[in-house]
């Protein structure tokens, strides 16, 4: 079995106010891993969630930076794969709905934070929303609600619960121990349009695809 240590691994705590050095930690984690080509797989620890007052001392330029990172974790050219326990909130749920796979311990709970009036409008409503639908998880997104491990899997939010994650996360690299990281970025990102794009608008992306894969069976051919 491939193992799942590698030298670059990112852990966020959601109970931690957000602030700049969690950016760095994101942007570090992102560095590390597109530097190192044998990185195949990026741990992602999170846990915790925020306490009360916990949007003291936030301004949109910190926010805005915040995002900005998070859509460079979303884009890696790595597979990125989540390990959650506990309660995640606040800036551990963002960072786990901007990884590809999540492997969660049984008592998972997911859940937007509170700021006092409604829940935080951060872009965790629009990933929450764009991969299991607001319908579904309206009480989650509009009031708080947990979202609990069943519940969790059932939404697609995450993929498998375990007693044992570092287990599941070797299994995981062992998976995808072959897979370019190039080609699984424009894979990723065909995926993400295709919410916003007509079929006439994506089939032009996909067919650019297809013919960069065939080139690059051919080059590998004998």
């Amino acid at each position: 079995m491939v193992s799942a240590e590698t030298a670059v691994a990112l852990r966020v705590d959601g109970a931690r106010p957000l602030s700049m050095a969690s950016v760095a930690a994101v942007e570090a984690a992102c560095v590390a891993s597109d530097s190192d080509k044998s990185t195949t797989i990026l741990p992602v620890y999170v846990t915790g969630t925020p306490g009360e007052d916990w949007t003291h001392g936030l301004d949109v330029a910190l926010v805005t930076k915040w995002e900005r990172s998070l859509r460079r974790l979303e884009r890696l050219g790595v597979t990125t794969v989540a390990v959650a326990s506990g309660d995640c909130g606040g800036a551990a749920l963002d960072v786990l709905l901007a990884t590809d796979y999540r492997i969660a311990t049984p008592g998972i709970r997911l859940s937007l934070p509170v700021d006092g009036e409604a829940t935080w409008p951060s872009m965790a409503i629009f990933r929450l929303a764009q991969q299991a639908g607001g319908t579904r998880l309206r009480r989650a997104i509009l009031f708080g609600a947990h979202i609990d491990a069943d519940e969790s899997v059932a939404a697609g939010l995450v993929d498998e619960v375990t007693d044992d994650p570092a287990a599941a996360l070797a299994a995981m690299a062992e998976t995808v121990s072959g897979f370019s990281g190039r080609e699984l970025a424009i894979r990723r990102q065909l995926m993400f349009d295709a919410a916003t794009t007509s079929f006439e608008d994506a089939l032009g992306r996909h067919l650019a695809a297809c013919d960069r894969a065939m080139r690059r069976w051919a080059a590998k051919a004998p």
